[in-house]
C-alpha cells in the first residue's frame, strides 16, 4: 500500500473512534520494527521523525531509509515531522517527501502563530501534505525541544478560532499531559478534548502518552484523540533492551552485533504491538 496522507488516516480513525499510533523512530532498525508490528497487527501507522533525527541523518538520507522500508508495506503509513518550530526545516521536509508536519509555534503569541501556521498550511496543501497545529506547549523536553515549565492554556474560544482560521488537519491541545515519564499520575482535562472536537469537528493529537493508564488512553481516544504520540516508550524499549543484552554479552564474553540488533528489534516490535492493541488500531488496515 502506498504512503497515505495523515488526513486520510486520521479521518477514518476519528470517525470510528480508534487511535493511530504515531511513533517517533530513531534509526533504520526502529523504522523496520514499527512497520513489522503494524503489518502483524494490520494497523495503520504514523512514523514520526524529530527535527533532531532529521538533522542527524540528513533529510534525503532519512527519507530514503523510510522509503526503502515503507514501499513494501501493506498497511497505511504516513511520514510526519514532529514538533518543529523552524520554518526552514518545515519547508525542507515538505519538499523532501514528508506528507505531514507539526508546526510548533507555541512560543509565539497566538496572533503570529496563527499567521504563520496559515502560511504553513497553504505550503503543505501544494504538495498534498497535512498539518498539525499547536498553540500551547506540551510540558517536558523531547529531543532537545520544549520546556519543563507548563505553558499558559488558552481559552476554548481562542483555540477554536485558531483551528478554524488556519485550516489545520489536526490539533494538539494541552490537557495536563507532558512529554517523558510522569513522576505521578497526571490529572488530565478530558472535557477539553470533547469541547474542542464538538466545536471544530477535527481530530485531536494526544502528546505525552507514555505513562498514561489504559483507561485514560481509551477515554481520550473515544473523545476524539485519533493521533496518539509515542516517543519515550520506544526510546525506553530500545535502550533498555540494549542494556540488558550488553550486560549479558559482557558476562558471557560474546560480542555479536546482529544478535544485539535482533534483541532491540524484538523489544520495539512488542512495544508497538501493545500500543496498537490498546489504541484499537489493530485490524483496521
Amino acid at each position: 500500500m502506498p504512503v497515505v496522507s495523515l488526513k486520510e488516516t486520521l479521518d477514518r480513525a476519528f470517525a470510528e473512534r480508534y487511535g493511530v499510533p504515531a511513533i517517533n523512530i530513531v534509526n533504520d532498525l526502529s523504522i523496520q520494527a514499527v512497520l513489522q508490528a503494524a503489518a502483524e497487527q494490520r494497523s495503520p501507522l504514523i512514523i514520526q521523525t524529530s527535527v533532531k533525527t532529521v538533522k542527524m541523518y540528513g533529510r534525503d538520507q532519512l527519507h530514503a531509509i523510510f522509503s526503502a522500508f515503507a514501499r513494501d508495506a501493506d498497511v497505511p503509513v504516513s511520514l510526519h515531522l514532529d514538533h518543529c518550530p523552524d520554518r526552514a526545516v518545515i519547508s525542507s521536509c515538505l519538499e523532501g517527501g514528508w506528507n505531514s508536519v507539526l508546526f510548533d509555534a507555541h512560543e509565539l503569541d497566538v496572533a503570529e502563530n496563527l499567521r504563520q501556521t496559515t502560511e504553513v498550511v497553504a505550503e503543505a496543501r501544494r504538495s498534498g501534505a497535512s498539518v498539525e497545529g499547536e498553540i500551547e506547549g506540551i510540558q517536558g523536553v523531547e529531543d532537545d525541544l520544549g520546556s519543563d515549565e507548563a505553558s499558559v492554556q488558552q481559552t476554548l474560544e481562542v483555540a477554536v478560532d485558531f483551528i478554524t482560521r488556519t485550516g489545520v488537519d489536526c490539533f494538539a491541545p494541552a490537557i495536563g499531559n507532558a512529554h517523558g515519564q510522569y513522576s505521578s499520575a497526571p490529572v488530565l482535562d478530558h472535557q477539553r478534548v470533547t469541547d474542542l472536537v464538538e466545536a471544530t469537528g477535527i481530530p485531536m493529537a494526544l502528546h505525552g502518552g507514555t505513562g498514561l493508564s489504559k483507561e485514560q488512553f481509551q477515554d481520550l481516544i473515544a473523545r476524539g484523540c485519533a493521533k496518539v504520540n509515542i516517543s519515550t516508550a520506544l526510546k525506553e524499549a530500545y535502550m533498555k533492551s540494549s542494556l540488558e543484552f550488553l550486560r549479558g554479552a559482557e558476562e558471557k564474553g560474546k560480542w555479536d552485533p546482529p544478535s544485539l540488533f535482533k534483541h532491540q528489534s524484538a523489544a520495539v516490535v512488542e512495544m508497538a504491538r501493545e500500543h496498537m492493541r490498546l489504541f484499537g488500531s489493530s485490524g483496521r488496515a
